[in-house]
This record gives C-alpha cells, sequence and structure tokens, in this order.
C-alpha cells in the first residue's frame, strides 16, 4: 500500500488529494485527546471525589467509560470498513466532546458517570479506527517505525496530562480537565474533513445489530457483578447469580449471531490465525494490569503517602513515558528480531513490574511506585506495538478495521472487567477491614476524607490510621492481581510462532 494506494473499494482514493503528513497529525492529535483523558481523569479522580463523595462509586467513573468502550470498539472498527474511517471517526470525536463538556457540569457522582458513558460511546471509534488509518496510509515496513511517531502521543500525554491535572485541580477546578478536550477535538475534525479522502463502494450492508445488544448485555452484566460483588450484594445472592446467568447466555447467543450474521461485529475467522489469537487474549490480560494501576495508584499515594494530585499524577507519568520509548524501540526490533522476541521483552517488563507494586509499601516513596510504573509502560509499549503491526500486517484491508478494533476491543474488555473486578476487591477487603476495626461512624466513603487534605488532617489519629491501613492492605490484594495478570501475560506470548516475523 503505503505511496501507491489503490482505489479499490474502500482504499484511499487520490492519493495526491490525501495529505499523508496532515492526516497523520488530525489522527495522532486525535489519539492524543483519547490518551490525555486516561491520564487527566486519574489524576483529578482523588479531588473529584473529595468534591462529589461517593468512594464507593470511585471505580465505576472508569468502568462506565470503559463499557462504552469496549462496546462500541468492535462496531466502529466494522462501520469503518463499511462506510470508510473518516465519517465514523469524526462521529466518535463529535460524541466524546458532548460527554466531555457533560462531565464538567456534573454535580453528583451519578451524573458524572452517566456522562461518562457518553464520553466512553464516543472514544470506541477514536484509537481503533485511527489506528487503522494509519494502517491504510503505510506499508508495514512504514507501520512499524511510524508506530515510533504515534507513540510519541501517549508521552505527551502522560507529561501534560497528570501536570495538567494536577495544576487544574490545586489552582482552578477539576472540571478543566475535562473540558480541555474540546479545542483539539475541533481541530482534529477540521483536518480530518479538508484533508483526508477515501473512494468508498456504494452498496447496502447489513449491520449486525443483534451482536452489538448482545455483547452490551453481555459485558454490562458482568461488570455489575463484579463491581457490587462482596459489597453491597454477596456473591451467592440472587442478584449476582441472576446476573451472571444473564450474561453467560448472552454470550453464548453473542457467539452464535456471529457465526450466522452475514456481516459480524466479530468475525471470528480472524482469531484461526494463531498469532492474532495469542495477540487478542494477551492484550485481555494486559488491559486488566493497566486499569488496576492507573485507578488505584493515585489514591495511594494521595490517601495514604499523604503527597499533593501533582506527585500523583508523576508517579502515573513514568508509565506513559515508558509507552513510547518501548514502542519506538520495538518499531525497530520488529524488522530485525520478530514479533515474539520483542512481546516477550515486553511480557518480561511487565512481569517486573507489577513485582515491584506488589511490595510497595507507604515508607517506599513515591519515586519507587514511579519506577514500577515505568516498567509497566515498558511492557505494554513492547507489547501493543507488536500485536498491532503484527495484525494489520496479517489481514487484508476490507478486514484491518475490525481486526484492529478486536486486539483493542480485548485490552479495553481487559480494562472494563479489571476495574471492576479490582475495584470489587478493593471495596470487599476495604470494608471488612473497617468493619473488623469497629470505629463508630466510619463507613466504606469514610475514605473520601483521605482525599482530601484539610479534611485527612482534621481525623483523628486512631480513624486516620484505620483508614490508611485499610486502604493500603486492599491495594496489596489489588496488586496481586495485577501480578497474576502479568505472570498470564508473559505465558500466553510464549505460545506466539516462533518463525513469526
Amino acid at each position: 500500500m503505503g505511496q501507491a494506494i489503490s482505489s479499490k473499494a474502500g482504499r484511499l482514493s487520490q492519493p495526491n488529494q490525501t495529505k499523508r503528513p496532515l492526516v497523520l497529525a488530525a489522527v495522532m492529535l486525535a489519539m492524543f485527546m483519547a490518551a490525555i483523558e486516561a491520564t487527566i481523569v486519574s489524576t483529578a479522580m482523588p479531588a473529584i471525589v473529595g468534591d462529589l463523595g461517593g468512594f464507593s462509586l470511585y471505580s465505576w467513573v472508569f468502568s462506565a467509560y470503559l463499557l462504552m468502550n469496549a462496546v462500541t470498539v468492535l462496531i466502529y472498527g466494522k462501520l469503518s470498513d463499511l462506510f470508510g474511517r473518516k465519517p465514523i471517526l469524526i462521529f466518535g470525536i463529535v460524541v466524546f466532546l458532548i460527554g466531555s463538556v457533560l462531565c464538567g457540569f456534573a454535580s453528583n457522582m451519578e451524573m458524572l458517570i452517566l456522562f461518562r458513558f457518553i464520553q466512553g460511546f464516543g472514544a470506541g471509534a477514536v484509537m481503533p479506527i485511527a489506528s487503522t488509518i494509519v494502517g491504510d496510509m503505510y506499508t508495514k515496513e512504514e507501520r512499524a517505525k511510524i508506530q515510533g511517531y504515534l507513540s510519541s502521543v501517549w508521552g505527551i500525554s502522560a507529561i501534560m496530562g497528570p501536570a495538567l491535572g494536577g495544576i487544574f485541580v490545586e489552582y482552578v477546578s477539576w472540571r478543566l480537565v475535562f473540558w480541555v478536550n474540546v479545542p483539539l477535538g475541533i481541530l482534529a475534525i477540521i483536518v480530518l474533513v479538508l484533508f483526508l479522502h477515501e473512494g468508498i463502494e456504494k452498496k447496502k450492508h447489513s449491520i449486525d445489530y443483534i451482536g452489538a445488544v448482545l455483547l452490551f448485555v453481555a459485558i454490562s452484566a458482568i461488570m455489575i457483578v463484579l463491581v457490587e460483588g462482596g459489597v453491597h450484594w454477596s456473591w451467592t445472592s440472587t442478584q449476582s447469580l441472576t446476573l451472571i446467568v444473564v450474561a453467560l447466555i448472552a454470550l453464548v447467543l453473542f457467539v452464535i449471531q456471529e457465526n450466522r450474521a452475514k456481516e459480524p461485529m466479530m468475525p471470528f475467522t480472524i482469531w484461526k490465525e494463531k498469532s492474532i489469537f495469542i495477540a487478542n487474549i494477551t492484550s485481555l490480560t494486559t488491559g486488566v494490569m493497566l486499569i488496576g494501576i492507573s485507578s488505584f495508584l493515585p489514591a495511594f499515594v494521595q490517601g495514604v503517602m499523604e503527597r499533593s494530585p501533582i506527585v500523583a499524577g508523576f508517579t502515573l507519568t513514568t508509565m506513559s513515558i515508558g509507552w513510547p520509548i518501548a514502542a519506538t524501540v520495538a518499531g525497530r526490533m520488529l524488522l530485525k528480531v520478530g514479533f515474539r522476541t520483542t512481546s516477550l521483552i515486553g511480557g518480561v517488563a511487565l512481569v517486573l513490574g507489577s513485582i515491584i507494586f506488589l511490595t510497595l509499601s507507604p515508607d517506599d516513596g513515591p519515586v519507587w511506585a514511579a519506577f514500577g510504573s515505568f516498567m509497566v509502560g515498558i511492557g505494554m509499549g513492547m507489547t501493543t506495538t507488536s500485536f498491532i503491526v503484527s495484525i494489520q500486517s496479517t489481514v487484508e484491508w476490507q478486514m484491518r478495521g475490525v481486526a484492529t478494533a478486536a486486539n483493542m476491543f480485548m485490552r479495553t474488555l481487559g480494562s472494563t472487567v479489571g476495574a471492576a473486578l479490582l475495584g470489587g476487591i478493593l471495596n470487599s477487603k476495604l470494608q471488612s477491614y473497617i468493619q473488623a476495626e469497629g470505629i463508630e461512624n466510619v463507613s466504606l466513603d469514610s475514605t473520601n476524607v483521605l482525599l482530601n487534605e484539610e479534611e485527612r488532617n482534621a481525623l483523628t489519629e486512631s480513624v486516620r490510621s484505620v483508614l490508611q491501613d485499610g486502604l493500603t492492605l486492599s491495594l496489596h490484594y489489588v496488586y496481586w492481581g495485577v501480578f497474576i495478570f502479568a505472570v498470564i501475560s508473559f505465558l500466553l506470548i510464549m505460545f506466539l510462532p516462533k518463525g513469526e516475523k
């Protein structure tokens, strides 16, 4: 592909009109908008909870966004194969911006969670289609190198996101962390409209709405059980068991539907390629790791280590600095040593990073936590770059959008399940610890106070000690989960075909 861009249906047409450098810049801007959202919101979350209350709903702010992202990413990937990348990406950016504006006006946690659903509905289009456009415009060799440019987006957002988040929280308002997206998204839309040109064959398509609904029901049911189980519901309660049954039935029906659909949202034929199968399953497990660290580390640094939002943001910044560095190196390594070796190096880094978090204590300080984040970033950069380039090199144009989206779906699904699972573990263990201590007028939502410096300082020494010790113990269980998924990821990578180049 690359310079000699075919005029076949669905490919970029009129290469002299499609300005690759400008389109690449717009794609990077759109990706930056979504990437900075992750780091800036994670940094601001302790302040948001301190303002709005509702610590028990903490993980829902992430889960709501990730749920809609996970459910829609496959739909958008398929629609981009049917109708072209440009209209679908622009639609996604517009919805994302609407959700961002509304999030900034939220007056309680329930409203914020609702608006995060809208934001996630748009975000599902951004990352997979942006990556697919790059796959359309560049050859395999060019894609391996261009990943360095794309990954630099994560590095820049990593530095700016926590810094801006900390500044907004301390000196202006946490609401600006959502509104900062608006000018970025508008600029990206303008460039895409003017400079991205596609030639799409006009024909009637069959959209897999049934598959989309079944997937939404299955993931929603699983997520609700993981968040509420052991906290507000017993694991063996009627509510939990009913939702588990609903999820299983919906998953079975989803598989049946995809096998019979004329144009399935998730074509399982692509999973028959061993390298794609392993890449997708590993993306699921690394997605759990990613959310486990990015969601809860700021709360630990602020609530237990008693550091500022800017310092908490720094501990996450290093992850996103390590990510683009590793992705840039991986882009060069892929052509020399192949996908498997590059991915294995990433797998080792993931395990090492998770061990650091597993042994993390309040006395270690934020620098050691930041180093753990950096190692996980190295692992994510190596593995994700390898997986995306490998998948896009394996399938034809007509499947590239959904194949790329399927991989990102699995990572987002991992993060969705991870936010719910690890958030449920955190809430359950913390609640049990507080109840065991038997201090009056102290509940799970009392943890909100730890995230507000003035209120934290007003606590009695005994109450503050119970809350901080409980949060430390609970997060230790969370990081055991992160470690287990890191080991599983490494073992899965070992099954990649040895001759995979």
